[in-house]
């Protein structure tokens, strides 16, 4: 049987940058916008996160005061994720390039960048590994509350998390809310959905586009640089993220685009992403654990398949979703 004090923790700490990414990713398709470059915008908020961290503990000779050590590799990584959105809306909105490949390109982009950036600071730092350790970084990341340990199992499961793991639920919760019950929300929707129709109403559509998308990637940023400063203890080597922005992607279908059941869905895809390591040992299907991995990957299109046979508007994605908007056919 899986010990399940052992494992519910693992699998928040991995569904944490899903969260993340899921969470940017919905908001930028409430929009409008199909933004397949997310796994190409972690990897930049992750490495850019890095450069941060790793420029800070040169400077402060080991002297690190704790707003400045979580403040500046946050703000590298929202900048750089910043920049990422802004070149994809430049490239899809303003000059109406076709989103599917301007994604996929930024995805290629994107693990470049953080590979050469990354392989140059391993070679800055001396290591003798492939790998960059920023563990003095990360211990600010990735501390919890000190009476946890005294709650048993309870403080193991819910209150053993670093703060950007709350800060990934609150922002999951926050934007639900935002665009199931305010105006912006209703504006948001209204631009994915028929745009011509927000346009003549008198909304901003490419303001929201923008804004939106931008936003988007700047939060699913935060889930590179919490993999690196959090799940991985500060370490950075290169290709390491795996498919996690991709099944970050997979778990907005999932997910049918909502936020708030996206925090549920994200645990759930943790967990089933490494439930393969909790088969004990010896057992016969052992052989068959790739068969595993594709577990979350099997279930979305189970899920997709399901709710276009309910054909339920609600459950659906944004009418206009990856259709660039010409304003001269209105």
């Amino acid at each position: 049987m899986i010990d399940l004090v052992a494992f519910i923790p693992r699998a928040i700490g991995q569904s944490v940058p899903l969260l993340f990414g899921c969470t940017g990713e919905i908001i930028t398709e409430k929009s409008g916008n199909l933004n397949l470059g997310i796994p190409g915008v972690m990897y930049v908020g992750g490495i850019c996160g890095v450069i941060g961290a790793f420029a800070y503990e040169q400077a402060s000779k080991g002297n690190m005061i704790g707003i400045l050590a979580i403040g500046i590799p946050m703000l590298c990584s929202l900048i750089g994720s910043l920049l990422m959105g802004l070149l994809y809306c430049f490239l899809t909105v303003s000059l109406r390039a076709n989103q599917n490949v301007t994604g996929l390109a930024m995805t290629t982009f994107g693990v470049g960048f953080g590979n050469f950036f990354g392989g140059s600071l391993i070679k800055l730092s001396g290591s003798d590994l492939p790998t960059i350790s920023l563990s003095k970084t990360s211990s600010f990341f990735s501390a919890s509350l000190p009476f946890a340990d005294k709650l048993g199992w309870f403080g193991k499961i819910f209150l053993s998390y670093g703060f950007l793991t709350y800060l990934a639920i609150i922002i999951a919760a926050a934007a639900g809310l935002i665009i199931k019950k305010t105006r912006t929300g209703l504006h948001l929707r209204a631009v994915g959905e028929n745009p011509a129709t927000a346009d003549a109403a008198g909304i901003d559509v490419v303001r929201y586009k923008y804004i939106s998308t931008c936003l988007g990637c700047m939060i699913a940023g935060l889930g590179g640089l919490y993999y690196v400063m959090d799940y991985a203890s500060g370490i950075w080597s290169n290709d390491a993220f795996g498919d996690r922005g991709w099944l970050a992607i997979a778990l907005v279908i999932f997910c049918i685009w909502k936020p708030g059941l996206g925090i549920l869905a994200s645990i759930l895809f943790g967990g089933l992403y490494i439930v393969y390591l909790y088969i004990p040992a010896g057992m016969d299907h052992m052989e068959y654990k790739e068969l595993y991995k594709m577990i979350p990957y099997v279930v979305t299109l189970i899920v997709l398949v399901i709710t276009s046979m309910r054909n339920k508007k609600e459950n659906q994605p944004p009418a206009s979703l990856g259709l660039p908007y010409f304003r001269e056919n209105r």
